[in-house]
């Protein structure tokens, strides 16, 4: 956990539609053991939703903002733009949050991101990104599976050019023989273990490259 009196870069973890689990308690340790005063709001069990909702609730995203409130004024926390780790519906939060506070969120890490409003229509799934991404100044660093649905596979290549093709930081780390979700999967493969040892790495660095600027 943390060490030493601060001040601490501030953190939010905003977790996937399946819920806030071990695998995330675990990742949020690992995160605060590296430097960051971590905060996790469960977007979820507060708003009495079941697991894996497939629409988004649009009032959970209030919830998330409360969070990003309470983590900027903590005294632990430095003074400075939030980093964010999202995974799967968690980049969607962020992205949405980086558009509408630009000068409080800072460096993005995306595990599978959705880059396109979860409620849009298909063909805005497969060609057309979330018109934040036009609008966000924060660095993303996004990480994927080879063998994760291609749908979300093909909206983050086209994220990652537009973001890209405005000078946004940006990268799009491919994991070889990693499949959905490959960082808290039960049934982990012996790769996708090494990919969750690189991408909970890479993290860290990305977000310290960015953060301690």
């Amino acid at each position: 956990m943390l060490q030493g009196t601060g001040p601490f870069l501030p953190l939010l973890y905003i977790h996937a539609r399946r819920g806030y689990e071990d695998v995330d308690q675990l990742h949020v340790a690992q995160l605060a053991k590296a430097g960051f005063l971590v905060v996790a709001p469960d977007w979820q069990s507060g708003r009495m939703l079941e697991r894996w909702p497939v629409r988004h609730e649009p009032s959970t995203e209030r919830d998330v903002e409360a969070a990003l409130d309470y983590l900027m004024n903590h005294p632990l926390a430095s003074k400075q733009p939030v980093g964010i780790v999202g995974k799967s519906r968690g980049p969607y939060y962020a992205i949405r949050l980086a558009s509408k506070r630009p000068m409080d969120i800072g460096p993005i890490v995306s595990y599978y991101g959705h880059m396109q409003d979860p409620n849009a229509p298909e063909p805005d799934q497969i060609y057309r990104v979330a018109p934040e991404i036009s609008l966000i100044q924060s660095p993303m660093l996004m990480l994927v599976g080879e063998q994760d649905f291609e749908v979300r596979r093909i909206n983050m290549g086209r994220a990652f050019y537009a973001l890209w093709e405005r000078g946004i930081p940006v990268e799009y780390q491919s994991y070889p023989l990693a499949r959905r979700a490959f960082d808290f999967r039960r049934d982990q493969t012996a790769e996708e273990k090494l990919a969750t040892e690189h991408a909970h790495k890479r993290t860290i660095q990305w977000l310290k490259e960015h953060m301690l600027k």
